[in-house]
């Protein structure tokens, strides 16, 4: 069997998290009970998004932070990034050079927590029902490059790819790739509610209220077998509404662990105010905000426009003045911690510059002020966002090049309503499903992208397959070099800034620096109580 070998660009600092308070606490854990961990992530059902905790669906860091916990993959990211290790599988390995075939052996004794067995004809139930169901919050294209799926016997599984991939064992890694039954989901449609079930190292149960989840309860699962080894019993997922509550809960002793999302106020207080009794911990994260374009609606259907905001708009003012040291500027999809960074929307506009974008909108014959709106979510990306956008309309409207207004709305109406193209631009976070360098181009221009967008380029969705050829990932360097040069002169997104992550946590409670790797993911298995 030739293994292939993977070589992940470098990822700096993703090992060096910042320890900056500590003191003692009177928080339920340190006594030997339930970790409770708060979230400002929403996660809600309703008629735009039944099936909000399905895996063939859910394509958010909310709801794939309860996947993780509850379904097992046959391989996982390890916490500070580099190649996917067997989860579900003993062993996988591309068993070809041209990275189109990849084996994996399932463990021994895999049980759901039911108590059935977990089989390779499960492995390939589970990829084939996402492709089946194909769902338009853009899961499936994940697993675009299976072409077939064979089984031998219960533990041997061989992926057949359309195309060379070799980003893919990271893909395998991803809650898309999770691994269900057959008894408790169906095979051509999506599983409606809020329950999960699978064989991963905890079983959970959510509290839901008005189609929204308030708490997830997660208890390990006994019977699970796998590559993660759970530090503690139980293990309580509380969501709040804002910052501001989850951080007050976190004071009390209600909570024990604050995380997603951190107010930039309070991460400042937390860094200049030394609090005893909470810790806070920073990590380098690989996240990124961007604003994104409905190419097709007549406002900003010529990239003059586009160009001309790019022109305009000044990122770093932006990421000083709402987020302070928890953002950077970014000038690419991909993230400066990435390989195959290039910092093409600066190479191609400078710094920000009205003359410039003055001259962009004249050549193309565009009359301004140029009418626009803004959308963003109020309830997905943290505090900041609401004044985010107003420093965004403030940079615009001050060139008197735009006229903007800006709109926001809950997550479930805005993310239904820019599936269906009414927004001609809004803004938009990326939370990587893995890290490497396809996963910030593929999701956002490759066909059937997550976000629907009606932009083409026919040189980037020919050069994506190339880049994947590339076990080597710093081969496929130049690839993505030129796709970012694309991107930067079409703009059909438009990067902003990049972001660090953060965990505050109450003295008594360990491994608060491995709770998020370096894609974002909670791993909730490396929480435990410790003696102050």
């Amino acid at each position: 069997m030739n293994r292939k070998t993977l070589v992940l660009p470098a990822v700096v600092g993703l090992l060096a998290p910042v320890l900056v308070a500590c003191g003692d606490s009177k928080g339920g854990a340190s006594g030997g009970g339930t970790i409770v961990v708060g979230t400002t992530d929403q996660i809600t059902g309703g008629k735009d998004n039944s099936a909000p905790l399905d895996p063939a669906h859910a394509y958010d860091t909310g709801a794939w932070n309860v996947l993780r916990p509850s379904l097992q993959t046959l391989m996982r990211t390890p916490h500070g990034g580099g190649l996917p290790t067997p989860e579900a599988a003993e062993s996988c390995s591309f068993t070809d050079n041209a990275s189109q075939s990849f084996r994996c052996k399932l463990r021994s004794g895999l049980k759901f927590a039911d108590g059935t067995a977990v089989t390779a004809e499960d492995v390939k139930f589970s990829i084939e029902r996402v492709r089946a169901i194909d769902s338009d919050n853009g899961t499936a294209g994940l697993l675009s490059t299976v072409d077939k799926i064979e089984t031998k016997g219960d533990h041997d599984v061989v992926f057949h790819l359309s195309i060379p991939d070799a980003t893919f064992p990271f893909k395998l890694s991803t809650p898309v790739a999770s691994i269900v039954s057959k008894k408790k989901y169906d095979g051509k449609k999506l599983r409606d509610g809020f329950q999960v079930d699978g064989s991963g190292p905890y079983t959970m149960k959510a509290t839901v209220k008005d189609n929204r989840i308030s708490k997830v309860v997660f208890s390990r699962n006994e019977s699970y077998k796998g590559d993660i080894k759970v530090l503690n019993k139980k293990v309580e997922m509380r969501v709040f509404s804002d910052a501001k509550a989850m951080g007050q809960a976190l004071e009390t002793g209600e909570i024990d662990v604050m995380t997603r999302e951190m107010s930039p106020e309070q991460i400042k207080t937390l860094t200049t105010n030394r609090n005893k009794d909470i810790e806070l911990v920073e990590m380098p994260g690989l996240s990124i905000r961007y604003l994104a374009f409905n190419t097709s609606d007549p406002s900003v259907k010529d990239k003059a426009v586009r160009q001309a905001m790019a022109s305009v708009i000044d990122r770093g003012q932006l990421a000083g003045q709402v987020y302070g040291s928890a953002a950077e500027p970014l000038y690419s999809l991909i993230p400066a911690s990435i390989g195959a960074h290039k910092n093409s929307f600066y190479n191609e506009y400078g710094e920000p510059s009205v003359e410039k974008a003055e001259k962009i909108l004249k050549k193309a014959g565009i009359r301004t002020p140029v009418k626009l709106k803004l959308h963003y979510t109020t309830d997905r990306y943290g505090a900041g966002t609401a004044r985010e956008f107003e420093v965004l309309r403030s940079q615009l409207n001050k060139s008197g090049l735009f006229q903007v207004t800006v709109q926001g709305a809950e997550w479930s109406a805005f993310r239904a309503a820019q599936k269906r193209g009414e927004y001609p631009v809004y803004g938009m976070g990326w939370f990587p499903d893995f890290p490497d360098p396809d996963n910030y181009i593929a999701p956002f221009l490759d066909k059937d992208n997550f976000l629907n967008s009606p932009y083409v380029s026919n040189e980037i969705r020919s050069l994506i397959p190339q880049s994947r050829r590339h076990a080597d990932r710093t081969a496929a360097a130049g690839a993505f070099s030129t796709m970012q040069d694309i991107v930067a002169d079409d703009v059909p997104v438009l990067p902003l800034w990049q972001g660090r992550q953060y965990v505050a946590a109450r003295k008594g409670i360990g491994g608060i620096e491995l709770l998020l790797n370096s894609t974002s993911d909670l791993q909730i298995w490396e929480l435990k109580a410790v003696s102050k």
